[in-house]
C-alpha cells in the first residue's frame, strides 16, 4: 500500500530531525496545523501550503502526493528540491559549488 501524504510528512520530518514546531516556522504554517496534517489523512493542505511543506522538507509537491511509490522517488525528488534551491542561488554561490563538485571528482 503506497504511503499517504500524512505519513510521508511525518517519516521526512523525523528523518530531518525537526519538531512540529520547526517545520511549522519553515513552512509559513502553524504548529497545530502540522499536527493535523500528520495525524488527520483527510487534511487536504492548499498547493500553496503544500508547497512551502515540501520545500521545508526538502522535496517536491509531487513525492509527497504520489499515489504510486514508483512515480516519483524520494531519492529523485530530493535532487529536485536541490536543483530548485540552485537554480535560485547568485552566480557567485552557483560557481563555489561547481568547484567543490569539481574537486570531489579528482
Amino acid at each position: 500500500m503506497p504511503e499517504a501524504l500524512n505519513e510521508r510528512v511525518r517519516r521526512l520530518r523525523k528523518a530531518k530531525k525537526m519538531t512540529l514546531e520547526a517545520l511549522a516556522e519553515a513552512s509559513g504554517s502553524s504548529r497545530s496545523y502540522i499536527w493535523e496534517i500528520e495525524n488527520r489523512p483527510e487534511t487536504k493542505p492548499s498547493a500553496e501550503k503544500l508547497a512551502r511543506i515540501a520545500e521545508a522538507l526538502d522535496t517536491t509537491v509531487e513525492f509527497l502526493m504520489a499515489v504510486d511509490e514508483s512515480s516519483v522517488s524520494e531519492e529523485d525528488a530530493t535532487d529536485r528540491a536541490f536543483f530548485r534551491k540552485y537554480r535560485s542561488l547568485d552566480n557567485d554561490a552557483k560557481s563555489k559549488i561547481r568547484k567543490m563538485i569539481d574537486l570531489w571528482d579528482d
